[in-house]
């Protein structure tokens, strides 16, 4: 292994001259705190605002790491944007850059999920699997899904990497299933016919002889949940994007059960079982639809009448069905790949269903709730008309097994350019699985090596804010509608729609609005169009990239939208000067998992609007705030729509979360600040 490598310090300065840029204080103190972390062992939470550089400074002492210690570092992101800027632009500089300092050129991959590659197999024995039910009497549907596969199929043979993200244009869900599998579906490598071809398992091989490997939270959630190493040996993550690291794992660990997921489960095994086995399952399916449908969708606190002997009769059906395929014969995927590919699909989806049954029916077990560990809700959702009821459940805290599965494991660094709530770290830290109430001064010098944190005794974790390049306070307005009337339940009111069309007015477009429901953004789109001459563009419309590149590319334009662009949209310069927030970001209140987090801290003295809703609510105003100032030329105007980010007692605590710009609630002081920075513009 290499020795006498230099510093980080002085890697970084070599990285920023090679990328031509420029050397940032704080920038130089995330890089030097993340060599810190990884040479003590102690945790790292680090809020690095935008145009930090944050990405060079975790990244730079994690190649050194990787070089000198011979061991691969995980770098997790939340989205599929930062994980290309990484591949595709940040690692192939970077690693250009520190090859003479290193001694050699670092190497790098990206790793996903295997249902994210093709399935070789399944392309070549063609077990597509049937059209969902309300497309059989629907031939359009049917023939674009024939003509995705074709497509599909085609690309096979000529991509290099069978990664989803690499086919372009793209192609629906359904077309995807047909030529991809689940790894519960999968033959494994040693026993498919094609195993040495497969897609994934290169992936996996690539990512197992590098140094830094790119992947999400949804996959290393996957790595810790089911204990299966999918990624390779690590002892230092990344996680960027920290903020989403909650949602994504909760995703990930939600089950749900459905008759239609019975159904098919059955039809599944029916070629491959005595026709009564199938059968029975089929009918405890129908018995489960019945219940369902006599029920309100609403968060169980205990099992409804009925459920118990209904579930019941779905788990045994399902291992009786289990039971009846039996083991694999011995050579079977070789021999007849196609039965062994329609065995485990069976299985997978069989074992699928057996397991949320026992899942609901043991969540209950617990008597006191604020202890269970799942949250278990009846919900019926809307699929193109068609109500679909489905019972799901969802783990109550992930902090425990991110505890025991990542922190115990490895030496964590948690970024992102949001991270503190209300002015601190801890909120995120508690949900995380790190005790509250951590050191907020590190000082890298103190670096004295190693000591492994155990899950017995006291996470050692260390916070930190780099700050930002920007200087918020001349260069954005933050503006509070206070005189607006509290957002109501029907839409944008009438004095809602007059603000938003005389703020754009102002700015000349150039508008990036944010809506806390498409239907509000729409409302607001089709308002503006009628009253204004700049152009609006509605999240719908287009692709979201499309539409970005479309709002960028021409400065009168302006974008409406919800959820995806509070936190996807980098547009720096002339193009945004304004942006809207028509609400305070609020998670829905009939939220089922969220009451019960919010319940489940009240049990325990706690306040639960302020842990859960307004944390929540937080984070994501902070995203939307932040994407005014995306270079350090950049002015602009963030306006708040909604007059409870002054007025409600919960307001200070929310705008302690935000950047420090100059604020107002004068509407006269603002439509003049924008009509400055509209006449500025070359």
């Amino acid at each position: 292994m290499p020795e006498n490598l230099p510093n980080v310090p002085e890697l970084l300065r070599t990285a920023v001259r090679s990328l031509g840029g420029a050397e940032r204080s704080n920038q130089l103190t995330m890089a030097s705190a993340v060599a810190h972390s990884i040479d003590t062992g102690e945790h790292l939470a680090v809020q690095a605002g935008t145009g930090t550089g944050k990405s060079l400074a975790y990244l730079v002492p994690s190649v050194r790491h990787a070089v000198q210690s011979g061991k691969t570092v995980i770098v997790s992101t939340a989205t599929i944007a930062l994980q290309r800027q990484l591949i595709d632009r940040d690692m192939p500089r970077l690693a250009d850059a520190l090859a003479g300092s290193l001694g050699r050129r670092p190497h790098f991959a990206i790793l996903k999920g295997r249902n994210n590659y093709l399935c070789m197999n399944k392309i070549h024995t063609g077990t597509a699997e049937e059209p969902p039910a309300d497309e059989l009497f629907d031939p359009f549907a049917v023939s674009r899904l024939g003509r995705e596969v074709q497509r599909l199929t085609e690309w096979s043979s000529d991509t290099e990497t069978g990664d989803r993200d690499d086919l372009a244009p793209g192609v629906s869900d359904k077309a995807w299933r047909q030529v991809s599998v689940t790894a519960r579906e999968c033959l494994g490598k040693s026993r498919c016919p094609v195993g040495e071809d497969c897609f994934a398992e290169r992936a996996r091989a690539e990512a197992s002889q590098v140094d830094v490997v790119v992947t999400n939270h949804a996959l290393l959630a996957i790595d810790a949940i089911t204990g299966i190493a999918i990624l390779p040996e690590h002892d230092v993550v990344v996680i960027d994007e920290a903020h989403e690291l909650v949602d994504r794992v909760t995703n990930v660990a939600t089950a749900e059960l459905a008759a239609s997921t019975i159904s098919a489960a059955a039809r599944r095994c029916a070629k491959l079982v005595e026709e009564q086995d199938a059968d029975r399952l089929e009918a405890a399916g129908e018995g489960w639809a019945a219940l369902l449908e006599e029920l309100r969708p609403e968060r169980w606190e205990a099992l409804p009448p009925g459920a118990a002997p209904a579930l019941a009769a779905v788990r045994d059906a399902a291992w009786a069905l289990r039971t009846a395929i039996g083991p694999s014969r011995p050579g079977m995927a070789l021999s007849d790949p196609e039965a062994a590919a329609a065995r485990n699909t069976a299985l997978a989806s069989v074992e699928e269903v057996h397991d949320s049954a026992v899942r609901v029916l043991s969540a209950f077990d617990e008597p006191d709730p604020a202890k269970r560990h799942d949250v278990v809700w009846l919900a019926a959702d809307d699929n193109r008309g068609s109500i679909r009821r489905v019972v799901r459940m969802a783990p109550l805290s992930v902090g425990g097994l991110l505890r025991s599965r990542l922190f115990a494991e490895s030496t964590v660094v948690l970024t992102s350019a949001t991270l503190t709530v209300g002015g601190s770290f801890d909120g995120l830290a508690v949900n995380w699985g790190l005790p509250a109430e951590s050191s907020v001064v590190i000082d890298p010098a103190m670096a004295t090596g190693s000591e492994a944190p155990s899950d017995a005794g006291t996470f050692k974790w260390n916070a930190l804010d780099v700050g930002s390049p920007f200087d918020h306070a001349r260069a954005g307005i933050i503006y509070i509608a206070k005189q607006l009337p509290p957002p109501g339940r029907d839409g944008l009111s009438p004095a809602y729609l007059d603000e938003i069309a005389e703020l754009v007015e102002a700015a000349g477009g150039r508008t990036l609005g944010l809506f806390s429901s498409m239907r509000a953004a729409k409302a607001a789109s089709e308002a503006m169009r009628d009253r204004l001459d700049t152009p609006i563009l509605c999240q719908g419309d287009d692709s979201t990239g499309a539409l970005v590149r479309a709002f960028a590319g021409d400065e009168p334009t302006s974008l409406f939208g919800t959820l995806s662009l509070w936190q996807g949209v980098d547009v720096p310069g002339p193009s945004l000067s304004l942006v809207i927030l028509d609400r305070i970001p609020f998670p829905r209140p009939d939220d089922p998992l969220l009451v019960a987090r919010q319940k489940a801290v009240e049990s325990r003295g706690g306040n639960g609007f302020l842990s859960v809703a307004a944390n929540h609510a937080a984070l994501l105003l902070a995203q939307g705030v932040g994407r005014l100032l995306r270079s350090v030329d950049d002015k602009g105007v963030v306006a708040v729509l909604d007059p409870r980010l002054a007025t409600a007692r919960y307001a200070g605590y929310l705008r302690a979360s935000l950047p420090p710009f100059w604020e107002t609630s004068d509407p006269e002081v603002v439509r003049k600040a924008l009509g400055r920075i509209r006449d500025s513009r070359p």
